[in-house]
């Protein structure tokens, strides 16, 4: 026989409820973003190829002390690949400064498969990121435009006192560790670590990429010298610019992975369609 509350009445058997999770103009905007930072990313490895190498201040050429390179020394049948980084050298042939393409050996930072284009064209590559580029930075404009206006920021990121206290920081990074996500109420909202890392993503990451990605131009130099002043050289730009890129793909990687464990088909379900189904206790829950 089933239990019964203080009512006298049998407990609520939990369903199935869709809420709406994210508006049309997040799930188009997330999507272009997808696309844009994907070729970006390829591209901007073709352009890194020219000459791969990062340096630190005004200058950086083949004599200059670098702080980061990928290269190739010749060996016997074929080059061997070496990714260095500060005194650290680590062997990296057939990835990284040496791998096959069209199954011959060849000297190359990034391979074939990870760039565009595939062979290797510093112009063509250019194109593509800047043609991207623009269209990331538009999309990125219409994204801002709405989360003020509609309210999406204030509602849905921007976190509460209690939700960045420490004890609730921990409790939230051991909860994700031991891979139990929000149920219930609880799953209609980001938790604290999404709100966090969103926010630092939108307002910090992206505009850092973007901002020494046009210290890079020359000219743009021309009209705002300035910028080369606040990032301390172009080359320093250039580094800055590498490093925000790569943290950009580790949140991607992350990203995909707590969307993957905490329920694939529900989470891509909310970003194509907005429709987010949750597991309720009871009629009230």
């Amino acid at each position: 026989m089933a239990d019964i509350d203080a009512t006298g009445a049998p407990p609520a058997h939990p369903r199935t409820i869709y809420i709406r999770r994210h508006s049309i103009v997040t799930r188009l905007t997330h999507w272009l973003n997808v696309l844009c930072l994907s070729l970006l990313l390829m591209s901007g490895m073709q352009i890194f190829n020219a000459h791969p190498a990062l340096y630190w201040g005004q200058y950086g050429a083949n004599a200059d002390p670098s702080w980061l390179q990928i290269s190739a020394t010749d060996g016997d049948n074929q080059p061997y690949g070496t990714f260095r980084i500060g005194n650290l050298t680590i062997p990296t042939t057939g990835i990284l400064g040496a791998s096959k393409e069209d199954g011959e050996w060849t000297e190359r930072a990034f391979p074939a498969w990870a760039t565009i284009p595939s062979y290797q064209d510093l112009a063509d590559g250019r194109r593509w990121h800047f043609f991207f580029a623009w269209l990331f930075v538009f999309n990125g404009l219409i994204y801002l435009l709405y989360g003020f206006i509609a309210g999406h920021f204030r509602r849905d990121l921007a976190p509460s006192g209690a939700e960045v206290s420490l004890h609730n920081l921990w409790h939230e990074i051991v909860e994700h560790a031991r891979l139990r996500f929000p149920k219930g109420e609880k799953a209609k909202r980001y938790n604290a670590l999404q709100k966090l890392t969103y926010l630092i993503v939108i307002f910090i990451l992206l505009p850092l990429m973007l901002a020494t990605g046009l210290t890079m131009s020359p000219g743009i130099d021309a009209g705002y010298p300035f910028l080369l002043d606040i990032f301390g050289g172009r080359q320093t730009a250039r580094s800055i610019h590498f490093i925000t890129a790569w943290t950009i793909v580790l949140f991607v990687l992350v990203h995909v992975a707590m969307v993957i464990l905490s329920g694939l088909w529900n989470n891509m379900r909310s970003m194509v369609t907005g429709r987010y189904a949750i597991r309720t206790e009871g009629e009230d829950a």
